[in-house]
């Protein structure tokens, strides 16, 4: 007899229908057909064990389970459940009409509980697009596959319970999910806050304008001066995420298996720190069987690299296309896929081996030469696509006892907003530019136009501070960001002097230490 189910494979954060077919012939052994991996080809030892511990057999014939289409690679645990369901009806130990009206996955123990898998969200979003009329999965994924509205989530604890469901004997109620109530309820659900931060008004300030703006930024600054602090707090003043983004976000967690159990829609921008022994497979994606890296994880939110001259330089220098692109493509023999990489970097560095190079009260005690070669190991291609370079000074005693209260991060967030809305009417024609940090070279001249007194003061910066000419552009981007900041439609002159003062590692001499 034979028996047909549906399952998913994912490539990429995209989900491809999967035909399962099982036959049950005369003759012996487990026959497998569609290229699948070891994952799979094992998946009858756990089958034959958890059904036999049901009270069901194994059949000793000879069992075909074929997965369509045959020409793409099948990896991981989770075709278990379809295919023992497949094999039970082909032997006819169940007899339901209703398997291929839902997409079945879910990996099996032996004793036929069902353990959590990956890829949920993608493979529900699927599910629904080709017309099935629920999906069939692990208790534990199921808040995950309700995010899809149209779509019957029902969510089992073992094989019994799904054998049961199929056969009528068992009542489930679909899992209901209001999507957007979750979204609403939870958005900008941050536990970190500015107004927890004494002090560092400079650098508050300068953050606002990076998330403002989109702003790539690196601060600099001695060991304990709050870099690493400063930095987990940015994602809590940049706009909320739309419901779009959430999604988007969401599949590309539940791909590389992020989420957890029971975990639903995200709702916050994801804050990514990667310790600097990371590889530039893990940073950008990959492998065999290509998964999303840390770039892609950061999608929508902040890629925090801390100590960034400790990271390995070829890590460093495989972000720079897809910072461009604002995605990463994963060519391998047989595949080419993309995952979306739109992040702001957040990276902070000691401003020398000994960190105490420009401190205020500590004497550094590097070597003549060193801070130059310390600050070389950062590439000057990585380095032009940093807007924003912050200098970051320690918090004095006074400051850290004082009792004035630091402006909370909702109230950042408010100006922050109103400044994308602006920036958002200004490339409502383009599609590639959403904002400042985005503007090609040719785009920045049409828009960043400044008068006679902002030429002489970007002209007298340049000669006085040494700065090189591809901070030209940034200093503009960021004086546009300013002026948005301030509801300004002109960029005046204080607009471009604050803009100036953030481009340190430009200026000439600034590490001859």
């Amino acid at each position: 007899m034979l028996s047909k189910t549906y399952g998913s494979a994912v490539y990429g954060v995209e989900a491809t229908q999967i035909d399962i077919e099982v036959n049950v012939l005369q003759g012996t052994g487990v026959w497998m057909s569609g290229l699948p991996d070891n994952a799979v080809k094992e998946s009858t030892h756990r089958i034959e064990s958890a059904i036999k511990h049901l009270g069901y057999f194994f059949p000793r014939q000879k069992v075909v389970v074929n997965m369509a289409p045959a020409d793409i690679r099948k990896e991981g645990s989770a075709y278990d459940l379809p295919i023992g369901l497949g094999i039970l009806q082909a032997s006819g130990q169940i007899k339901t009409e209703t398997l291929e009206n839902y997409v079945i996955m879910g990996e099996l123990s032996l004793d036929g509980a069902l353990r959590p898998i990956k890829g949920v969200l993608p493979i529900a979003i699927d599910a629904r697009k080709q017309g099935f009329k629920g999906f069939v999965l692990p208790k534990e994924n199921a808040s995950e596959a309700a995010i899809v509205n149209d779509l019957d989530i029902i969510g089992v604890e073992n094989i019994k319970e799904a054998i049961d469901f199929f056969e009528g004997e068992l009542e489930i109620s679909p899992l209901k999910i209001d999507t957007r109530d979750v979204f609403m309820s939870e958005l900008n659900n941050y536990e970190t806050d500015f107004k927890d931060v004494q002090g560092q008004e400079n650098i508050k300030r300068a953050l606002e304008i990076a998330a403002a703006g989109g702003h790539n930024v690196i601060l600099i600054g001695p060991p304990g001066a709050g870099k690493t602090m400063l930095a987990k707090r940015l994602p809590s003043i940049l706009p909320p995420l739309s419901l779009h983004e959430a999604l988007e976000t969401t599949k590309i967690h539940s791909v590389a298996g992020r989420l957890g159990n029971n975990a639903t829609l995200m709702t916050t921008r994801p804050f990514r720190s990667p310790h600097h022994t990371i590889s530039d497979v893990a940073l950008v994606g990959g492998g065999g069987f290509p998964t999303p890296g840390e770039i892609s994880l950061a999608h929508n939110g902040v890629l925090f690299l801390d100590e960034l001259p400790e990271f390995k330089r070829t890590v460093l220098e495989v972000m720079r296309q897809p910072m461009e692109d604002r995605k990463v493509t994963i060519s391998r023999a047989k595949v080419s896929l993309d995952f979306p990489a739109n992040f702001m970097l957040l990276a902070s560095m000691n401003p020398c081996p000994c960190g105490y190079y420009n401190h205020p009260e500590k004497e550094c005690v590097c070597a003549p030469g060193v801070v130059q070669k310390y600050l070389n190991k950062v590439s000057g291609p990585l380095l032009d696509r940093i807007d924003l370079h912050v200098e970051v000074t320690p918090v004095s005693f006074d400051q850290m006892t004082g009792t004035q209260k630091s402006e909370p991060s909702e109230v950042i967030r408010e100006r922050v907003i109103q400044a994308r809305e602006r920036q958002a009417k200004r490339f409502k024609e383009s599609e590639a530019v959403h904002s400042n940090a985005l503007m090609p070279s040719q785009m920045v001249k049409e828009v960043c136009e400044i008068n006679n007194a902002g030429r002489v003061l970007l002209k007298t910066a340049m000669d006085k501070l040494g700065l090189s000419a591809r901070a030209y552009d940034r200093i503009l981007k960021v004086a546009r960001t300013i002026a948005d900041l301030a509801a300004s439609e002109d960029i005046k002159v204080e607009h471009l002097a604050e803009a100036i003062q953030y481009r340190s590692l430009d200026r000439e001499g600034w590490a001859n230490g």
